[in-house]
């Protein structure tokens, strides 16, 4: 409920009750968009297909910033 006359609530990128969570392609769209416009290519380490490739990647994240807290532990 709002009071009459009252300025339109802000919006903040803490609230987090107010956003409906994003479709597959608009998540595609942003990372698009930060590989074309920063150079920083943002690709879930599941997705990357050759054991190799995904075993360097996952070594440089850890040597960079630490190993994950969470997620899951597959032994892949």
């Amino acid at each position: 409920m709002s009071i009459a006359f009252a300025p339109p609530r802000l919006r903040s990128s803490l609230d987090r009750g107010t956003r409906s969570p994003m479709h597959g392609h608009e998540l595609e769209s942003m990372r698009a968009a930060a590989w074309h416009r920063h150079g920083v290519a943002a690709i879930a380490v599941d997705d990357i297909t050759d054991p190799w490739l995904r075993q360097a990647i996952t070594n440089e994240a850890n040597r960079r910033w630490g190993r994950r807290q969470g997620g899951t532990s597959h032994g892949r």
